[in-house]
C-alpha cells in the first residue's frame, strides 16, 4: 500500500505548480499540499518539502493553458484566493482538466469545478474594485503612494493597470494586510517589502511623509463630492452596494466620513 504524501512548498505560485508536477511525475499519492507556513505533519502521512523550479512550473502552467485559456485564469485567480484548502482545491482541479473527460473543468454540477468558478469571480470583482478604488498620495519623495487591504492577494493582478493608467510616474501600491508591495520606477514593476507602520493615505489627520499640496487637493476634491451631492436623491443602500464601508477609508472623498 502506498502511503500518501504532505508535499510541503514555499507559499509562491511556481512552489505550487512545481508541486502539482512532482504529483504528475513521480505518480505520488497526494494527502494534502501545504504552504511551508502553515505546514501540519499528518498523524498517518509522510511530509516531503518540494523545492521551487521555475522548469518544472513552467511545464505545468503551458499545459494547462493548452487544454484551456479560461482555465489558466481559474488556476491563478483561485490561487490568489487565499481559501482554506486551495491547493487541494486545486490539485483535484487539475486533475480532472487532464482527464480523459472532455471539457471535464466546464462541468459545473461539480463542486470541485464550481467552487473554482465561484473563488475566480470573487477574486475578479476585488480586482476591479481595487483597480477604481486605489487613490494615490504624492509622497515627499515624489512617489505617489497609496495602500490597500483587499480580502484576495490582488496585488498581482493589478500592476498591469496602473503600470498602464500611470506610466509617468513613479508609484507605490502597498498592501498592509499580506505586508508587500508593488513599486514602479518608470521602467518596470517590482515586489517590495516595506519596513513600516500602518500610513494611510487620504486620512483626514495630516503626515509629514506626504506632501502638503496633496492635503490641500483632498480638500478641494472633498468639497466638490460634498457640494455635487445632492442629498434629497442620496440612495445610501445602493450606494454602499457599489462602494462598500470598506473601501472608505481608501478615497478621498470618503475621508470625513471614515
Amino acid at each position: 500500500m502506498i502511503e500518501a504524501k504532505i508535499l510541503i512548498y514555499d507559499g509562491s505560485f511556481n512552489g505550487f505548480l512545481t508541486a502539482v508536477f512532482k504529483t504528475f511525475d513521480e505518480r505520488i499519492e497526494v494527502a494534502d499540499i501545504q504552504k511551508n507556513s502553515e505546514a501540519q505533519r499528518g498523524l498517518f502521512s509522510d511530509t516531503e518539502t518540494v523545492f521551487t523550479q521555475m522548469d518544472k512550473a513552467k511545464r505545468v502552467w503551458n499545459g494547462i493553458q493548452k487544454k484551456s485559456n479560461s482555465a489558466i485564469k481559474n488556476v491563478y485567480f483561485a490561487f490568489l484566493s487565499e481559501h482554506k484548502g486551495i491547493e487541494m482545491l486545486l490539485y483535484r482541479y487539475i486533475r480532472k482538466l487532464f482527464s480523459p473527460t472532455d471539457m471535464m473543468h466546464l462541468n459545473f454540477s461539480d463542486d470541485t469545478v464550481l467552487k473554482i468558478d465561484q473563488l475566480t469571480k470573487s477574486v475578479g470583482r476585488e480586482k476591479h474594485r481595487m483597480e477604481a478604488f486605489v487613490r494615490f498620495q504624492l509622497t515627499q519623495d515624489g512617489i505617489y503612494f497609496a495602500n490597500i487591504e483587499p480580502d484576495f492577494d490582488v496585488l498581482p493582478l493589478i500592476s498591469k493597470h496602473f503600470r498602464s493608467r500611470y506610466a509617468d510616474q513613479q508609484w507605490m501600491i502597498y498592501d498592509v494586510k499580506r505586508k508587500y508591495g508593488i513599486f514602479y520606477d518608470l521602467d518596470s514593476v517590482e515586489i517590495v517589502s516595506l519596513d513600516i507602520k500602518e500610513v494611510y493615505a487620504n486620512s483626514i489627520h495630516k503626515n509629514d511623509t506626504f506632501s502638503g499640496i496633496e492635503y490641500d487637493y483632498q480638500d478641494l476634491w472633498n468639497n466638490y463630492f460634498k457640494s455635487t451631492n445632492i442629498k434629497s436623491r442620496i440612495n445610501r443602500k445602493l450606494h454602499t452596494q457599489h462602494v462598500p464601508k470598506r473601501y472608505w477609508k481608501y478615497l478621498s472623498e470618503k475621508k470625513q466620513a471614515v
